[in-house]
């Protein structure tokens, strides 16, 4: 499928160009390939399988030991789109990250991430050193490529089990962190040159996590600022200007030579908790985009595996992951969160919660573009490593969760408010859905006691609406149109937000909503 370019002989036609025949069996491929991909969730979902393995055998299936017999060999082109990729899904990560649940573990995902990082490194490195007989370089090299928790796999599997917010927080603000350090330990490992002092390297990867945390958190107020500030005429852009915002900041961050993948994790996330206009619709656009990204990427990084080379590393593979699973991850994380008192069940979950997914699969094209010895055999170990691996450690999780007895029913879901503003009339529309859980039902709309300037004006119920009284019983599964004036648009939704947590006493209990989210 790639050919390398050369210019024509003389004589010699240069390549057709593409038609729009070319064009229409492309679209014909790839759309079959999305319908088969989003079929596949469903048995993923049921099997508790995390979904990047399905995407992948998916293009095993269509590669040159497939089915579909496509010859792909472009390392390149594969670290490029995956790139790309891993941009979306850190964005689509970042917008969904509540402030209120990694705030209080900023500290120990901080040190996860770097602290853990360097001594999964060594210590994965020392495996497949002593082990398996790789040189150091090589070893160096897959100990760094593994060593990254894939913010995909995690995001996706997580958010399907009800664990302690202190744990979910952690081992996703992690995956945000982890990608940076490590792509720069990846990169400097597979360079020409040998790295001479480690505290030159230690120096650089804090300049650029510096330089990318700047960047984003820049990027990501002035975007919020502006967002909240300007009236776009159609709420189908407040979504296209949020990813661009993101993406502005994964560019500028790495023009400016410093982690893009920290920088647009941040700004993402700034976004997210920003109370932004038609929020909803922005999460759906970006959680459709981050499945189109992961689709694409697993797809493209099982096009490029060739299943019959496999053979050889298979057991190098299982070798380098159990030192990896066994050793070098619950070392890192109780060695990180030794400062944090952090409880042995929670640490023993986040030890085997370290997922990898197609970002060690993706790192460990870097080799193979740079030209190292061996670097075909490294991509074959981490590809095994990760399907090896995943397959045990997504399908437990739920199961080791529940024998910590970390497992619980969850809190409910917090109350849905979509934000659209009418700059003409100087005033803003809420949409409110009153979800399972919420102490909002039973309570009259007297009661709400909404700021002067706000009022419901109407109530969606059983799919019929209604223009509500005051003495109006609110119930779960409710939806409310309330409309706001612009100096207490705010203070409206504060108050919505209370009384869904607090009841209608909120105020009294000093429950005001402002640390509430999304």
């Amino acid at each position: 499928m790639y050919v390398s370019p050369r210019a024509p002989r003389a004589g010699q036609g240069r390549e057709p160009p593409l038609t729009v025949h070319h064009l229409d069996q492309l679209l014909l491929v790839c759309s079959l390939v999305l319908l088969v991909a989003v079929a596949a969730v469903r048995i993923s979902s049921r099997s508790g399988l995390p979904s990047l393995l399905v995407y992948l055998g998916i293009g095993v299936l269509m590669g040159q030991d497939g089915v579909g017999n496509i010859h792909f060999n472009n390392a390149e082109m594969t670290q490029v789109i995956g790139y790309a990729a891993l941009v979306v899904i850190l964005a689509e990560g970042g917008l969904g990250t509540k402030w209120k649940e990694i705030r209080p573990v900023l500290g120990s995902a901080s040190m996860l991430a770097l602290v853990g990082v360097a001594i999964s490194v060594g210590t994965t490195a020392a495996g497949a050193h002593y082990l398996v007989g790789l040189d150091w370089r090589q070893a160096l090299i897959i100990g760094a490529v593994v060593s990254s928790t894939d913010a995909a796999a995690v995001f996706s599997v997580l958010r399907r089990i009800p664990l302690p917010a202190r744990v979910t927080g952690t081992l996703e603000a992690e995956s945000g962190f982890n990608d940076a350090p490590v792509v720069i330990l990846v990169v400097a490992f597979s360079t020409a040159g040998p790295v001479e002092h480690w505290y030159v390297l230690v120096g650089e990867i804090a300049l650029e996590l510096a330089i990318g945390a700047a960047v984003g958190l820049t990027v990501g107020w002035l975007g919020a600022w502006t967002l909240k500030r300007v009236a776009l005429p159609a709420s189908g852009l407040y979504p296209i200007a949020v990813l661009a915002i993101a993406v502005v900041a994964y560019a500028a961050g790495a023009l400016n030579h410093g982690s893009g993948f920290l920088a647009v994790y941040l700004a993402s996330m700034m976004l997210g908790n920003a109370k932004l206009p038609h929020w909803p619709a922005t999460r759906g656009f970006a959680e459709g985009l981050g499945w189109i990204a992961q689709i694409g990427m697993f797809v493209l990084l099982g096009l490029l595996v060739t299943p019959h080379e496999l053979g050889d590393d298979i057991w190098p593979a299982l070798v380098i992951g159990l030192a990896l699973t066994m050793v070098a991850r619950p070392l890192s994380v109780v060695l990180s969160l030794a400062p944090f008192r952090v409880p042995w069940p929670e640490q023993a979950l986040m030890s085997w919660a370290g997922l990898r997914g197609a970002v060690p699969i993706i790192l460990a094209t870097i080799p193979m573009v740079n030209g190292v010895a061996g670097s075909q055999r490294i991509f074959n170990i981490v590809f095994v490593l990760v399907v090896v691996y995943t397959l045990v450690q997504g399908p437990t999780l739920p199961w080791l969760a529940s024998r910590l007895r970390l497992g619980g029913a969850g809190e409910a879901s917090d109350l849905g408010i979509e934000s659209a503003p009418l700059e003409r009339l100087r005033g803003h529309l809420l949409s409110v859905s009153i979800p399972e859980g919420s102490r909002m039902h039973g309570v009259e709309v007297n009661e709400l006691r909404l700021p002067p300037g706000a009022a419901v004006t109407l109530v969606v119920r059983d799919g019929k609406s209604f223009v509500p009284l005051p003495t109006t019983v609110l119930r779960h599964g409710d939806e409310l149109l309330v409309v706001a004036t612009d100096p207490v648009r705010d203070a409206a939704e504060r108050r919505l937000r209370a009384v869904a947590h607090g009841g209608k006493l909120a105020g009294w209990l000093g429950t005001d909503g402002a640390g509430s989210s999304r």
